[in-house]
């Protein structure tokens, strides 16, 4: 009989919690999941599945517009924003009840509670007091919105997490921030009828991404109405008057808001983890350091997903956890792969990614070949809207191994995908270029970009 209480205690109920202890417990494991609020995590309750929900509910006004060059007369439009709300709250229960069957049928045990460590070993259970022993402990308790506490008047902004549950849609909205998170939310607030700013301290959005892309949705999204303002940032957030909000601006700028939005990252959940007790080590972030098979400086501690701060993606996450119980309980140690991670931002129109942008090629390979197009979808042609997709593909000129694809466009993200697959497989620009293209689509320019846009040799156009 175990020493044990558990052979697995997960500290965590997310998508890389919840895969572990299912698989875990699925191989005949006693495994308990302790979580504190709900079961699904950021991506699910309050991140990347509501905010689609709310993606498809903003794009509905532009739908409307663009009926009418296709012959159809489309009625008076009224949103519902409550409607939405109730709508989504009833998918995201359906959601979190299937993570729960998963696991019940699995047969790990369900804690509906804070977990904190007490030692390498040993877990107190919050809500009753109660410490429990595991041979060995995940924690996967994410990240949670930077609250940008130095900012005078930070109380009265929202997260991204207040924004899924406002009782009412503001008239105008500010939001803070250039990444991910800043940018979706201002292309949903637009798109619903909210007056939106974006107030970011850089000199372009989207910092990580391939410059045609950042550059291009900044085009598209100022062409639509939503107000950019670079090299900006608040200086302190205040209650008017009348009520509402004023924004101040490191510039003088006074920006009258209903509601303003911090979208300035995010961090490790680890406060009042118990780390110290268990002796596991942190960086700077506060983020749990491990080894490349998610292990920490303590052997029986592991940690996978946002909390450990290197790639914040639910599929990484997922991704991790499936290596992690390969390596504890297959006898087959696997580390997790985090290169050529496809991504896409859900912009509109949205971005696909996948490998390296432009100037990181340009950084880590002598000579470069660049194609790009750029070019009206048709489905604009008879809608009359100006906006514009761009393709480019980062070849490295000495194999013609294709290291970098990235599309500005509709279905961006679904096309990021299956360009994951064919990087991911080493393919060159021969290969695209052997590949019939699929008429009339978007996505076989892909396949017809022949002669390059441009080369680079040192980082220089030659």
């Amino acid at each position: 009989m175990s020493e044990y209480d558990y052979d697995l205690f997960v500290i965590g109920g997310g998508s890389g919690g919840v895969r572990a202890a299912r698989l875990a417990a699925g191989l005949g494991k006693k495994v308990a999941i302790a979580e504190e609020y709900r079961f699904g995590g950021t991506c699910v309750i309050r991140g990347c599945v509501p905010k689609k929900l709310f993606v498809y509910a903003s794009q509905f006004s532009e739908h409307f517009e663009d009926a009418g060059g296709y012959g159809w007369t489309v009625g008076e439009s009224r949103f519902d924003w409550p409607a939405l709300i109730a709508n989504k709250d009833r998918e995201i229960e359906r959601l979190e009840g299937l993570y729960q069957h998963g696991l019940e049928n699995a047969g790990a045990e369900i804690i509906a509670s804070r977990a904190e460590l007490t030692g390498p070993n040993s877990v107190r259970i919050k809500s009753t007091g109660r410490v429990v022993t595991a041979e060995r402990i995940l924690i996967a308790v994410g990240g949670k919105p930077n609250p940008h506490a130095s900012l005078p008047g930070h109380e009265l902004c929202i997260s991204s997490n207040e924004a899924f549950h406002l009782e009412a849609l503001p008239k105008a909205v500010v939001i803070a921030g250039g990444g991910y998170i800043a940018v979706e939310f201002a292309n949903i607030f637009h798109g619903m009828g909210v007056d939106t700013t974006l107030i970011y301290r850089g000199q372009e959005i989207l910092s990580r991404f391939d410059i045609d892309m950042r550059r291009g949705l900044h085009q598209a999204m100022e062409q639509k109405g939503i107000r950019i303002l670079c090299h900006e940032v608040f200086a302190k957030i205040e209650r008017g008057a009348d009520g509402r909000l004023l924004a101040h601006t490191s510039t003088g700028k006074a920006l009258v808001a209903d509601q303003v939005m911090l979208a300035l990252g995010r961090n490790p959940n680890t406060a009042g983890l118990g780390l110290e007790a268990a002796g596991v080590k942190t960086g700077q972030k506060g983020e749990i350091l491990v080894d490349e098979y998610s292990r920490t400086n303590v052997e029986s501690i592991y940690a996978v997903g946002d909390v450990t701060n290197r790639v914040e993606l639910t599929p990484v996450a997922i991704h991790e956890a499936m290596c992690l119980i390969e390596t504890l309980y297959k006898d087959n140690p696997t580390s997790p792969d985090h290169d050529l991670i496809a991504t896409a931002v859900f912009s509109q129109p949205e971005i696909g990614t996948v490998g390296l942008s432009e100037d990181a090629a340009a950084k880590a390979y002598d000579e470069l070949e660049i194609y790009r197009a750029e070019f009206r979808p048709m489905k604009a042609t008879l809608s009359g809207r100006q906006e514009k997709t761009i393709m480019k593909l980062i070849v490295n000129a000495e194999d013609r191994k294709v290291i970098g694809a990235h599309i500005l466009g509709h279905d961006a993200g679904e096309m990021a995908q299956i360009l994951g697959i064919a990087l991911k497989a080493g393919c060159t620009k021969d290969d695209f270029d052997r590949t019939m293209a699929v008429h009339p689509t978007a996505s076989e320019e892909l396949v017809t970009m022949y002669q390059p846009s441009y080369r680079l040799k040192g980082g220089e156009r030659v």
